[in-house]
């Protein structure tokens, strides 16, 4: 029978938003503090924010992936206490942790909502558990799951819903479409020193673009182009950021003569608010100006071969915690690239400002 041991709860890690308009500058002041954010930068991102009500989507996916990783434990007779704690907002981790320490946990793994390598999405989690650590007074020890983008349960829902996203198009539109992979924009410094030796970032979202793009030739028969764009920069405007704006590249490929595009929101595991303002918003609105036929792929979200792969990451991690040979077995990957370590070597994704500790890590 599998087991989750040495550990005794698994911590879902998440960014948080806002849950109502009253949360909105609470929730930017806190995403922001230190960061030297444009105010007006600021007050448009809390523009898009109170176009949905105040309410970022994040909060609600997180509990609907804790219920469906619940409902898998339990029929697959894993039996691991879940909690969740956020970086911005409600639920926060410090808050968690406490009530994890009053539960006695002892040793937890962690499982970020990040697929990737970088600063944001993995190093700066690891400092939030550490500062949460602190700030409670906590003394849970903490491992974590490995980046999970080459995961087949993170690739293959993602080549389902852009190949439905392809056959959505209008007959006309399916002449020549174009896959547009999209995720978070990053300074250019960061995503330089991500992973273990740098360029993690970039290349990760790039091999998945490729497997996705393959698994949609497979199940269409159509061999189309596909390119890695970004969405929501935030930085001043003096600092390189990744290229190119998705909204400037649906412009680019329409003068080349596309007849369509899918955009397909790989950065994420769900409907963020990037995905439904950058992309249902924003770009939806320029791609509409400009008379190109657009359908967005549908995210991982809770997926049951999303969910299951998480149970194997969890699996497979508790195996090589254990010191069991089990491990290796578990470890699925699929492409080019190896799986990435467990724990994150010395250097990996530091800290562009100034190297804090962190959870998880050699450092």
């Amino acid at each position: 029978m599998s087991t989750t041991a040495p550990y005794d709860a698994l911590l879902l890690v998440s960014f948080g938003g806002p849950e109502g308009p009253e949360d909105v500058v609470p929730f930017l002041e806190n995403v922001t503090r230190g960061r030297g954010i444009p105010p007006e930068r600021l007050k448009e991102v809390g523009a898009h924010y109170f176009e949905f009500g105040g309410v970022s989507p994040i909060n609600a996916q997180c509990r609907d992936l804790i219920a469906a990783l619940r409902q898998d434990f339990a029929d697959t007779g894993l039996k691991l206490p879940i909690y969740w704690g956020n970086r911005n907002w409600s639920p926060f981790l410090a808050d968690t942790l406490a009530e994890m320490e009053a539960d006695g946990v002892r040793r937890a793994l962690a499982v970020f909502t990040s697929a990737y390598s970088s600063y944001s999405g993995c190093r700066q989690y690891r400092e939030d558990l550490a500062r949460a650590l602190e700030q409670s007074g906590t003394s849970i020890q903490f491992d974590k799951i490995r980046p999970y983008f080459n995961e087949p349960g993170f690739v293959e829902p993602m080549a389902d819903a852009v190949a439905a996203a392809v056959a959505g198009l209008p007959e006309s539109a399916r002449m020549a479409p174009r896959l547009v992979f999209v995720t978070h924009s990053l300074p250019r410094t960061y995503a330089e020193t991500s992973g273990p030796i740098g360029g993690a970032y970039v290349s990760q979202h790039l091999e998945v673009a490729r497997l996705v793009a393959e698994g949609v030739s497979r199940r269409t028969g159509l061999v189309l182009p596909h390119e890695l764009v970004f969405c929501s920069r935030s930085g001043p405007p003096q600092m390189p950021w990744l290229e190119p704006d998705v909204n400037d590249h649906l412009r680019d490929i329409k003068a080349q003569g596309a007849t369509g595009a899918v955009l397909a929101p790989i950065g994420f595991v769900s409907d963020h608010m990037e995905v439904i303002y950058d992309l249902d918003t924003q770009a939806a609105e320029t791609a509409q100006e400009i008379g190109l036929p657009m359908a967005r792929a549908a995210t991982v979200g809770t997926d049951p071969r999303f969910v299951a792969g998480l149970r194997r990451l969890i699996l497979e991690r508790a195996a090589v915690a254990r010191g069991d040979s089990e491990g290796e077995s578990l470890s699925t990957v699929v492409g080019r690239l190896r799986a990435f370590p467990d724990v994150c070597p010395l250097n990996c994704c530091p800290n562009p400002r100034a190297p804090l500790p962190a959870v998880a890590g050699e450092d």
